[in-house]
């Protein structure tokens, strides 16, 4: 019991939560494309823990059910390998056609995306 403890107590992930440091990856960040996501990625000066992550999903995509749902599948996918990803900046931009898709789908988008801009670990 002792141990299951100590691994939900793992510190939290951070996200990018303001206007300004959205801003500021969208503005100096690089972005990628994927069929169903975008990803822009931005190297800050300061030296940090663990890479934050931003993530947007527009009511084009669909209702809040469906916008909630894929941020958690994003956010979920990007937590379970986080020590995988460069400690940088990242903004995911959910795409329409991310709307009805699998954990799976969305997962292997976000790591094409991650080896495409050299944020993630090969293998």
């Amino acid at each position: 019991m002792a141990l299951f403890f100590e691994a939900a107590m793992k510190s939290p992930m951070e996200m990018l939560e303001k206007k300004t440091e959205f801003a500021r990856v969208y503005e100096k960040g690089r972005s990628y494309g994927s069929k169903l996501l975008v990803l822009y990625v931005y190297e800050p000066e300061e030296d940090r823990e663990a890479g934050r992550l931003g993530i947007a999903v527009s009511k084009k995509v669909g209702g809040s059910v469906v916008r909630h749902r894929i941020r958690r599948l994003i956010k979920e996918s990007f937590r379970l390998h986080q020590s995988e990803w460069a400690k940088r900046d990242y903004i995911v931009i959910a795409r329409k056609e991310a709307a009805g898709k699998s954990y799976g789908e969305i997962e292997e988008s976000l790591f094409y995306l991650g080896k495409k801009s050299n944020s993630l670990a090969k293998g």
